[in-house]
């Protein structure tokens, strides 16, 4: 009580009255609700479990209906939706692609990595650089994106082989800013600030991708095969590689794992993934600048990956959709959504760390 006073007393010059005494009672019933949120956890446990004994759940043929359904509902999405809310979901489908692709290495390896938004910063560009020097075709700039990120993922790999924990994620964060700073200052090939105008959007044939249902058809197609390829590579020997050294390094060393060429295969393909993604958001805004490739969209990518359940496929794609869907829908409420945010966050961490759909095969493992 005494805290949220003090606060809408600290911002009383700048917000006036009534803001001030929103602000008050937002942090005073923010506070009772931290409070009261460890107490929810019996009960949150026990619905889990009643939703887990559901006859139905695991059945082969309710998940292929499931399925069916659900893509029905994407496809025919767009004849319910505007504009605006179409543009949302597509750019949901962008991150969702590079929190899959982040999910490969902090999810599967363990390599914690907090400059992710350097290899989107290098798909946009390289797709920017060729579109409008040499004018490469969108769907041949795809892999080409996807290799130069790859590439920038090797060596970052390479480098930081020998580091874990704090030590990787802050040479990560080094790695972020400084082509942060290249692209601020190399004037002659990334035009620094201003950025780079006149990149081509996609073309098949005559027809050219300019409103927002083209995009979201096209993320939804890029979205699909990310996740498909990266499940199959999550189930297969090299998947299971990742998990063992994730849990164990040396010992999965000893079992006669080469570690360094996992790891570093882990950097590549999470990499190429969000080259890709660069690309995408190059071909449709058509613009690129070092503001839209910060530290903080990698705070958020990893976020989302942290919020859905780490090394969780179907949670990446929903923490990927609260993080960028709920704070649209917060719009109306703008002052207050970021707080409304990092509560949500918090009352995660309490009621359900492993995230909103955890690994499944982490829990197997507790047990």
């Amino acid at each position: 009580m005494m805290v949220s006073l003090w606060f809408g007393l600290l911002g009383l010059p700048f917000m006036g009255w009534i803001n001030a005494l929103k602000l008050s009672g937002v942090l005073f019933g923010g506070g009772l609700i931290l409070r009261h949120a460890a107490r929810l956890k019996p009960f949150y446990s026990k619905l889990e479990e009643a939703f887990e004994r559901l006859p139905y759940r695991k059945s082969p043929r309710f998940l292929k209906i499931a399925k069916g359904a659900g893509v029905v509902i994407l496809l025919g999405l767009p004849l319910g939706l505007d504009n605006y809310q179409l543009d949302v979901l597509t750019m949901a489908g962008l991150y969702i692609v590079l929190a899959l692709g982040l999910n490969i290495v902090v999810g599967f390896a363990g390599l914690l990595d907090l400059g992710y938004a350097a290899f989107y910063a290098v798909g946009a560009y390289s797709y920017a650089l060729i579109s409008t020097h040499f004018h490469l075709s969108f769907w041949l700039a795809l892999p080409v994106g996807a290799f130069f990120s790859g590439c920038f993922g090797f060596a970052l790999g390479v480098i930081t082989l020998r580091l874990k924990g704090d030590y990787l994620a802050i040479t990560t964060l080094g790695f972020i800013q400084i082509l942060h700073l290249v692209l601020n200052n190399w004037d002659s090939v990334t035009h620094g600030p201003k950025g780079i105008l006149g990149v081509s959007h996609p073309q098949i044939g005559g027809f050219s991708f300019t409103q927002p249902v083209h995009y979201y058809y096209l993320i939804l197609v890029i979205v699909f095969i990310a996740i498909v390829s990266i499940q199959r590579i999550n189930y297969s020997r090299i998947g299971r590689a990742w998990i063992a050294i994730r849990e164990d390094e040396i010992a999965a060393e000893s079992m006669g794992l080469n570690t360094t060429k996992l790891k570093v295969f882990a950097f590549v393909l999470g990499a190429s993934w969000a080259g890709i993604a660069g690309t995408f958001f190059a071909g449709k805004f058509g613009f690129v600048s070092p503001e839209s490739f910060t530290f903080f969209e990698s705070i958020l990518i990893l976020s989302m990956v942290v919020l859905g359940g780490i090394g969780s496929i179907p949670g990446v794609v929903l923490g990927a959709l609260i993080l960028i869907i709920l704070p649209e829908a917060l719009r109306q409420v703008s002052e207050y959504r970021m707080l409304v945010f990092g509560l949500a966050m918090i009352l995660m961490m309490v009621l359900r760390p492993q995230g909103m759909i955890g690994n499944i095969r982490r829990k197997l493992e507790g047990v």
